[in-house]
């Protein structure tokens, strides 16, 4: 594309999904403008950094590092460096009866873990993980790094032979069902069943075939990025500016311009900005509501489950625990009941499973020393108007609970320093419509069918990339609707 003949991009949203879009598209030729209703890039990847203790803000867990990869090259000269470190142990389980499992990346050792803690034979355990790496391989990639809503991708000789190895019996049982009858032990099913929650859905109700969800971090590996997760979007907003992207920061855009069907530019408080296409990064249902005045909320958009939210602790914590890992997983003794409750009845359960993660296992500076910094967090329904003050004391509670259930530990004096970020902050610090962490859920056998397209039918020159469109949340499926976008857009 010629200098004269490049085409403006305006991109609403510095996530990481429109960092990752905004990169692509500049890569191709495109004139790419960036407007961030925040002072900085990163979204829901912020961190916060009091008293010596620094703390990623939002997603801990990286894996397919190679999709950060892929952009990296696609920027000759950079002056951004980005590394990461493969672990050993991807996670580490408890349970209140002292049970303890090391999820190893390691085959042998991982086998060996296995024998030691589940009535289990080890093989079938890893002959689930392959088939579920061949599904990933055969299908799961067509299906993430595609749009499913355009014609010809049903027609192209790759989809149509995945076709042949799809699994529909995985769209008509869930996973929790799959699970159970691939394993003998409750422990390891609760295990492979705490996978749903990666993109904020129900494992009694999200269709089977999401148990390709564990091939990433079990067969591929899970990874920590040197300088926490917040140097993924560090490293990509140094990308884009090497590639000439514009940024306009504390400028939210106000409007969606239409004219004619036809998206023609954005409305700031600065001024209207003339764009040939116009690609929002934000959350769908906003995106809606908000900059497309003279459109209405597409049903379906409106009828959707929104995933699950969260209750998330930063705590600076005055004391080392050998016995924890990078990522750790403290079991609820009843997840079936822990599940209705957060999606039927819209409440917190009395006994969650918590979720722990400490960078300064990785990199000591993030803490003063002698000291951890724990992000701890408890999954809660979307925001509905819940008393959240009650129900945050409720789930400060359960955590305590918890660590002294399976560590012998009471936390609550070692505790230095706090900061909570609940669902009704979640929704207005990142405009997540009801507060919801992965956008919609999966809870229903077409779930993934059924997200909002990358594109609208309606307004010619208008997309969507991010968490809550396809196809779906999480930091790899943000990056792959990034590709997906810039593939439409150029095409």
């Amino acid at each position: 594309m010629s200098k004269e003949n490049k085409k403006n991009v305006a991109i609403i949203g510095a996530g990481v999904g429109g960092l990752a879009v905004a990169i692509r598209l500049a890569k191709k030729g495109y004139k790419v403008q960036v407007f961030e209703a925040h002072e900085t890039y990163g979204g829901k990847m912020g961190e916060i950094c009091e008293k010596g203790y620094r703390f990623d803000g939002g997603p801990s867990l990286f894996t397919q590092a190679q999709l950060v990869d892929d952009l990296t090259l696609l920027v000759e000269k950079s002056d951004s460096s980005f590394s990461y470190d493969k672990l050993d142990v991807s996670c580490k389980y408890f349970w209140e009866d002292g049970s303890v499992f090391n999820a190893y990346f390691d085959r042998d050792r991982l086998s060996k873990e296995l024998e030691d803690c589940f009535p289990e034979d080890c093989n079938a355990v890893l002959t689930y993980l392959d088939e579920n790496g061949r599904q990933y391989e055969s299908v799961g990639r067509i299906f993430l790094e595609n749009s499913l809503h355009k014609i010809d991708t049903w027609l192209s000789w790759s989809v149509l032979k995945a076709l042949t190895k799809f699994r529909f019996r995985d769209l008509l049982s869930t996973m929790h069902q799959k699970n159970r009858g691939a394993f003998k032990s409750e422990k390891l099913v609760q295990l492979f069943d705490r996978f749903a929650t990666y993109n904020g859905s129900n494992p009694y109700q999200a269709p089977g075939m999401l148990t390709m969800i564990p091939h990433f971090e079990f067969n591929e590996g899970a990874y920590y990025p040197n300088g926490g997760m917040r140097s993924i979007p560090t490293h990509l907003y140094s990308l884009a500016c090497a590639l000439g992207v514009q940024f306009s920061f504390s400028e939210p855009v106000e409007e969606i311009l239409v004219d004619k069907s036809k998206a023609n530019g954005v409305k700031t408080f600065k001024g209207e900005y003339k764009a040939d296409y116009v690609l929002s990064n934000a959350d769908v249902y906003p995106t809606y509501a908000k900059l497309l005045k003279n459109h209405k909320v597409p049903s379906a958009v409106l009828k959707a489950e929104r995933s699950s939210s969260g209750i998330i602790f930063y705590w600076g914590i005055k004391k080392i625990f050998k016995e924890l890992e990078l990522h750790n997983i403290f079991f609820s003794n009843n997840y079936q009941s822990e599940f209705d409750c957060l999606f039927k009845q819209k409440n917190l359960f009395d006994d969650p499973t918590v979720y722990v993660n400490i960078s300064s296992k990785m990199d000591p500076k993030d803490a003063p020393k002698g000291c951890e910094n724990w992000f701890v967090l408890v999954n809660a329904p979307n925001n509905e108007g819940q008393d959240w003050e009650r129900l945050i004391n409720r789930a400060r509670e359960g955590v305590f609970a918890k660590i002294e259930a399976c560590l012998g530990q009471d936390i609550r004096p070692l505790i230095e320093f706090e900061e909570i970020l609940d669902p009704v902050k979640i929704e207005s610090r990142t405009s997540s419509y009801q507060g919801s962490l992965y956008g919609t859920s999966s809870n229903s056998p077409m779930s993934a069918f059924l997200r909002h397209k990358n594109y609208s039918s309606d307004i010619q020159g208008l997309y969507f990339c991010g968490g809550s469109v396809h196809p779906g949340g999480g930091i790899p499926l943000c990056l792959n609707s990034a590709k997906i976008v810039s593939k439409l857009i150029s095409e």
